[in-house]
């Protein structure tokens, strides 16, 4: 770096040395001259070292400046890097606050809610406190009419004792024997209502689950069966020649097969009836096959007329088989078997009674199956239930008699046979699958469209349910409804009461029971109607 003392040190010096030089130059032509040129010397190196000054003082000056310049330059530069520093810390400093504020917000909505389920929770058990004492208000309302009742009763039971005091002994003791006899009952009543109301709160949404699918599970067609066959012919000559010459070709078919032939105006049609449809179905198909035939003579009638047996005896063999099969059961004995295909011809308020036996059998397994019982056992039942109904129309006897015989005959196991004897309600069932093939076989007769019977009968057991219906006392209108499978019974509030209403409603049911002949059940509901009359004036 310049330093200017220096600079003139050096000055001086180079003065001195030019002067001494000059000086020695000249010492031949005289001090004097020397003296003047080493003066001048002297001076020359003083302005070359002055000037070397200037430059290098200059020189000096414009580092300076640029020394300055470039701390100008680096004093803006860590100035902006300064701003720039700031900047960055300021806005970390902001993300941090709203980090926190965020956090704040959060926990401020966190204690929101919890502020609010509380709330909600302090609603919810104000509620229930309000339930609580409405409920509690009314059992103390309750038990005010209860108290008000009790002291009626106590005056009625002062007044009766005020009467009896003026009976004889043996007059007490039957009021007595007859006041305790009511009111046993009517506490048997209530007591039943609990029972039942208990019973029907656990038991009634899981039955109605269990029959619900097995009726969706197994829902076949209905098929209303009819009492008469029609023939169709291919023109109206055709019915002389089946009447034959003084009527002797519709004798012997009638004779043979002891089915009616009907010839009336109906163009190209012959009816055939009979009590019997195993003889109708005989006579269908001997019939067709002598009006394909063409040839009609009572020769021509026999051999049709065997044949015809020989073919439904066939047909009734296929339709036993095809039930156990479809069931699914094994080991029936063949003659069991060939009485079920009978049932194929046989009918029940217009249901096929084969088609309702393979109905109740699959049913049966259904619902035994959900509820864990013997499913095989169950189906085997089912399908065997009616199996007495093959032979009513040739053995007297009813063909819940007949199933059970003919059970015992083929050896059929002791449940089997107790379920076909309880399914009618005969006998009491003792065992899980008489209940459920009862159960089955009510569901089967009772859905809709299942079973139907003539006008003049139907309306003749409608009479009849309301006449036993008004028949008990204390009953003062009774409505039968829904096609006679519902009766409803009004009562008279004044000699009816609510736990009575219960025991007449059980006299109704069991007479119902022993006096009618009804397909499917009858559901009884009483009435009892409060009214409080009075008249303005």
């Amino acid at each position: 770096m310049f330093d200017p003392v220096t600079a003139l040190v050096a000055g001086l010096i180079g003065l001195v040395i030019g002067a001494l030089v000059g000086f020695l130059v000249g010492g031949k032509h005289g001090n004097k001259v020397g003296y003047s040129k080493g003066v001048e010397e002297g001076k020359r190196l003083e302005a070359e070292n002055f000037a070397e000054e200037k430059k290098q003082a200059e020189f000096i000056l414009a580092e300076k400046a640029h020394i300055l310049e470039q701390a100008a330059k680096e004093g803006e530069s860590k100035k902006k890097e300064a701003l720039i520093e700031a900047k960055e810390e300021i806005l970390r400093n902001k993300n941090e606050a709203d980090h926190e504020i965020k956090e704040r917000r959060g926990e401020v909505a966190r204690m929101e809610r919890k502020l609010a389920q509380k709330e909600e929770s302090l609603d919810r058990k104000h509620e229930a406190a309000d339930r609580r004492e409405e409920t509690l208000n009314q059992k103390i309302r309750e038990n005010e009419e209860a108290a008000e009742a009790l002291e009626q009763l106590r005056k009625q039971e002062m007044a009766v004792l005020e009467r009896m005091a003026s009976l004889t002994a043996e007059q007490a003791k039957d009021e007595l024997i007859s006041r305790i006899e009511e009111e046993a009952r009517l506490d048997a009543a209530k007591r039943v209502i609990e029972i039942e109301q208990q019973t029907r709160e656990e038991s009634e949404e899981k039955a109605k689950k269990i029959i619900t699918m097995a009726v969706q599970r197994y829902a076949p067609e209905v098929i209303s069966e009819a009492t008469v066959s029609v023939v169709d012919l291919p023109n109206d000559e055709m019915k002389g020649r089946i009447i034959g010459r003084e009527g002797r070709n519709i004798r012997a078919i009638e004779t043979m097969t002891g089915a009616d032939l009907i010839i009336d105006d109906m163009p190209e049609t012959i009816t055939i009836s009979c009590f019997d449809p195993i003889r109708r179905e005989v006579a269908r198909v001997a019939l067709e096959k002598l009006i394909s035939d063409g040839r009609i003579h009572p020769a021509k009638i026999e051999e049709a007329v065997e044949k015809a047996r020989h073919e439904v005896d066939s047909i009734i063999k296929q339709a036993g088989e095809k039930a156990v099969f479809e069931v699914g059961i094994h080991g029936i004995n063949a003659e069991l078997v060939r009485l079920l295909g009978r049932l194929k011809f046989r009918t029940s308020y217009g249901q096929n009674v084969l088609m309702h036996s393979v109905e109740v059998a699959m049913l049966s397994g259904m619902i035994a199956d959900e509820i864990g019982a013997d499913t095989a056992l169950a189906k085997r039942a089912g399908l065997l239930h009616d199996i007495g109904k093959a032979l009513t129309q040739e053995v007297e006897g009813s063909h819940v008699q007949l199933g059970v015989d003919i059970a015992r005959k083929y050896k059929e196991s002791k449940e089997v046979i107790h379920a076909i004897e309880a399914h009618h309600g005969d006998v009491e069932p003792q065992t899980l699958v008489a209940m459920i093939v009862d159960a089955a076989d009510d569901l089967s007769a009772a859905r809709p469209g299942a079973r139907r019977e003539d006008l003049e009968s139907y309306i003749k057991r409608l009479e009849r349910l309301e006449e036993i219906a008004n028949s008990f006392p204390g009953v003062e209108k009774s409505y039968a409804i829904q096609a006679g499978r519902e009766i409803r019974i009004m009562v008279k509030p004044e000699e009816v009461t609510d736990e009575r209403m219960v025991l007449v409603a059980k006299d109704i049911v069991h007479k119902i029971e022993e006096e009618l002949e009804y397909p499917g059940q009858i559901k009884v509901t009483m009435i009892r109607e409060s009214r409080a009359t009075d008249f303005a004036k």
